[in-house]
């Protein structure tokens, strides 16, 4: 894999993704510019909601998930990767397990635990090097948090804040399940049904998911 095509998932040929890139499709721009400035679009432009859940490939292409006002990591990460490809950034998703340690009476009371699996991230390759990036938490949900927006430099990994502004541990990631050539539906309904079976495992077929 180039990292760079237009794929089912990551359509970035579409007009809503060539929408979303447009203002940043300037040959003055380098490619760390640009990735920062994308960067920040994806992460606060969508509104983090982890309680909705989808295993249906046509509510994964980033075409579709753009439509919405909010979405959970994969989501976004989907999003961020269509538009750094649709702008000659290589990139490609990368999945981990993680825990949460802050605001977690929801999370328990729906998943029955503060650990989620299939946290999404972004791998883009800039200036010679791969970088991860984790577009998740949009700045509104942090301040409620008491937790600094994650930022990118465009050189070093951004991913999840370990603690918040108090020193308080907030995320820890558990398991890294690495990267992957284009979005795994099967291994991310399979691991949600290991973790969650309360939730996923139905045997009914549902694919679809509000909690």
């Amino acid at each position: 894999m180039d990292y760079l095509s237009a794929t089912y998932f990551f359509d970035y040929e579409s007009d809503t993704i060539q929408n979303l890139i447009k203002e940043y499709n300037n040959t003055s721009l380098s490619k760390k510019e640009i990735a920062k400035l994308v960067y920040l679009k994806v992460r606060d432009s969508w509104r983090y909601n982890p309680y909705s859940i989808t295993f249906s490939k046509e509510n994964y292409r980033a075409s579709e998930l753009s439509k919405k006002t909010k979405g959970h990591c994969v989501d976004k990460s989907i999003i961020l990767i269509a538009c750094l490809r649709g702008l000659g950034i290589p990139a490609r998703i990368h999945l981990a397990k993680v825990k949460n340690h802050i605001g977690v009476a929801r999370l328990i009371e729906k998943f029955g635990s503060n650990e989620l699996t299939n946290h999404g991230m972004v791998n883009a390759h800039i200036e010679g090097k791969w970088v991860k990036l984790s577009p998740a938490f949009n700045a509104s949900i942090c301040k409620m948090f008491n937790v600094s927006p994650l930022d990118f430099d465009g050189e070093n990994d951004s991913i999840l804040q370990e603690f918040n502004k108090d020193g308080n541990l907030f995320m820890e990631y558990v398991e890294d399940y690495g990267y992957f050539d284009d979005v795994p539906i099967e291994f991310m309904r399979n691991s949600a049904k290991e973790h969650y079976p309360h939730i996923f495992d139905t045997g009914s077929g549902q694919t679809e998911f509000i909690l």
